[in-house]
């Protein structure tokens, strides 16, 4: 049987959170899927982003997008996935990258791509160890997250699925132009190895 939480309980407690699923598939060079969340509390977390209403664009990013930090929704959130991501998603990682350490996060947040706001996001690089996507809903065209240097994207993964691949040199990558509906992602910077 399937328990059932509210939106409080499953931000604030983690529950029902993680899809339990394990194994970690390719699908390209170097760009990886990890079943990471639920659909259901994907959606959870589209309804607390939205409830917050901190969509807007860093004017000092250099990749400005309609994000929202999980740390302002709910620092404890924050917390709880940085501990899931260690634990429980990491090593899966090294199974194929057996030389990366996890040194924790470094952002985490929530973007919208929606018509007449933010419609797709430039080629660039993130400044991460290892940067990882997720979908956070459907019934949206367009919006896909695209390495044309691997000529892979995230078109295959399901909605709660981490696309994981390394930060800075080798997988610049994009979001195409939205076409309709509204898109959600999640996407993860994990933090570089301090020397």
């Amino acid at each position: 049987m399937t328990e059932r939480y509210d939106d409080l309980q499953q931000i604030f407690g983690y529950r029902g959170a993680a899809d339990d699923a394990e194994g970690v598939r390719v699908i390209g060079n170097e760009v990886l899927v990890v079943p990471f969340w639920t659909p259901t509390f994907c959606a959870t977390l589209i309804r607390a982003a939205e409830a917050v209403g901190a969509f807007e664009p860093q004017p000092d990013d250099p990749v400005p997008g309609h994000e929202v930090s999980l740390a302002v929704i709910s620092p404890r959130l924050f917390e709880q996935v940085e501990v899931d991501l260690g634990v429980r998603i990491w090593p899966q990682l090294q199974v194929v990258w057996p030389y990366i350490d996890y040194h924790g996060l470094r952002d985490v947040f929530v973007i919208r791509y929606a018509m007449g706001e933010q419609e797709h996001l430039r080629m660039h690089h993130d400044i991460a160890q290892v940067s990882a996507s997720a979908k956070l809903n459907e019934g949206y065209e367009g919006a896909v997250l695209d390495f044309p240097r691997q000529q892979v994207t995230n078109e295959s993964a399901a909605v709660g699925e981490l696309v994981v691949w390394p930060s800075l040199v080798t997988h610049p990558h994009q979001a195409t132009p939205l076409r309709s509906g509204v898109k959600y992602g999640l996407t993860i910077w994990f933090e570089l190895p301090s020397f």
